[in-house]
């Protein structure tokens, strides 16, 4: 997964697309996924760095973190 290159993300969850004008809250989980995915982690190193970190475990994790990127997708934050 990629972020498409105009989006902005602030440290506090805020994201702001130009091309549309239109803004979205994240959730302070959400923002360290997107942290990592701007660093060039994959799903599976994701997968693993949440799992270490909170107790959640792998079918939650896929579950909610499949329908974040879903919400993503639809919102036209990332490439295809």
């Amino acid at each position: 997964m990629k972020l498409k290159q105009n989006i902005a993300i602030s440290e506090t969850g805020f994201i702001f697309d130009p091309a549309n004008g239109e803004s979205f809250s994240l959730n302070p989980i959400a923002v360290e996924i997107l942290s990592m995915v701007k660093d060039g982690l994959g799903s599976d190193d994701i997968k693993t760095e949440i799992l270490k970190k909170y107790d959640v475990d792998s079918q939650t994790f896929e579950h909610n973190y499949f329908e974040f990127v879903g919400m993503l997708d639809k919102f036209n934050l990332i490439e295809k």
